[in-house]
């Protein structure tokens, strides 16, 4: 009887054993098929749709999504710029697809320094930190082809301020002196600062200078110019022409009197004369 009792607890034991491990196996085979565990898919390109769209696809495909974000000026916001892995990858399903997408708010990087630069490395390195060149003026300057300054919204921005990803910059470019030339412009009774102003615009390099017998000048800016070379016009009354970024010598007196100046447009008094009056023999 005991016999028979053990041969059913035995028999009982290994049957629940073999049940058991029958429901684990069957369990796990349904677990991955159910969820496809194990098996390759080619990835799909995601590119260009919506955030919304390539995350529900990836997970249609039982992947894992991890979501990063950049800017680009170019492409519309949420849209997919990115995947890791690319397009036609083949692995196994379960794992982690990450996307980059474009952010909605650009990103603000500093300015990048312009100055001196090329045009088409100024170009390349506002690509490099995804803004465009804007407008483009040109200036006299003997460095043809060098950005001379760079502006933001019509204002100058240094390097290093914060400005956001897809701006505009404008540049300013040196288009070289060359053989450029103009009238020499006449600055003789304009105080300094007047005439520095004009000089200004012809891109000049003025030297100023007193004569002998002018006197001590005590206010540089107020003081008139009473002489310049090269004059404004030749002895036939023609004007003189001047190239741009060439030297103007201005002769500089506090408080001159009328007798200081040229007397005409073709016998202006050079440097040197400024001193000389009409001798009085003449009034003879």
């Amino acid at each position: 009887m005991q016999d028979k009792i053990k041969r059913s607890f035995w028999f009982n034991a290994l049957m629940a054993a073999a049940i058991f491990m029958f429901m684990y196996i069957a369990f796990f085979l349904m677990l991955s098929w159910l969820t496809h565990h194990g098996e390759s898919v080619t990835i799909p390109n995601l590119r260009g749709l919506t955030m919304e769209a390539a995350t529900a696809k990836l997970h249609n495909m039982h992947f894992e999504v991890q979501i990063d974000s950049t800017y680009d000026p170019n492409s519309k916001p949420t849209v997919v710029l990115k995947q890791v892995p690319d397009t036609g990858s083949i692995v196994k399903t379960g794992r982690i697809v990450m996307i980059t997408v474009n952010s909605v708010t650009p990103l603000r990087v500093p300015m990048p320094n312009l100055i001196s630069l090329s045009y088409r490395s100024a170009e390349m390195l506002l690509k490099n930190n995804k803004m465009f060149v804007g407008d483009t003026t040109y200036v006299p300057d003997i460095a043809r082809g060098a950005i001379k300054e760079q502006l933001y919204k019509g204002q100058p921005i240094k390097p290093g301020e914060m400005i956001p990803q897809g701006s505009k910059i404008s540049l300013v470019i040196g288009n070289g002196l060359g053989n450029t030339e103009f009238d020499v412009p006449d600055v003789t009774h304009m105080t300094v600062d007047e005439a520095m102003a004009l000089i200004n615009q012809y891109n000049l390099l003025p030297i100023t200078y007193t004569d002998m017998g002018s006197g001590e000048i005590s206010d540089t800016p107020s003081a008139y110019i009473i002489a310049q070379v090269p004059k404004p016009f030749n002895e036939k009354g023609e004007h003189n022409k001047i190239k741009m970024g060439a030297d103007i010598s201005l002769s500089i007196k506090q408080h001159p009197e009328d007798g200081d100046y040229g007397s005409d447009k073709g016998n202006n008094v050079a440097p040197g004369d400024v001193n000389s009056k009409k001798n009085p023999d003449e009034d003879q």
